[in-house]
């Protein structure tokens, strides 16, 4: 399963939700549900704004956790 770590960066950033919410237009629901890894899709456009405005790229917002241990 994918990894977000939108709450880190936000942690790290002292950003909140709303901050983000209000900064970039994103819907909170949104934003919320990739801050709990509770998103089952997200539109490019999405990690785009997220990107941009938290200067990362989008290999440090989402990680493909290694799976070769698993047999997949």
């Amino acid at each position: 399963m994918i990894k977000c770590h939108l709450s880190r960066i936000l942690g790290e950033k002292k950003l909140k939700i709303a901050d983000v919410a209000r900064d970039t237009g994103i819907n909170r629901g949104t934003i919320t549900r990739l801050y709990q890894e509770t998103a089952v899709r997200v539109e490019f456009d999405v990690l785009e704004q997220l990107c941009l405005y938290l200067g990362c790229e989008v290999g440090e917002l989402l990680e493909l956790p290694d799976t070769s241990d698993k047999g997949i």
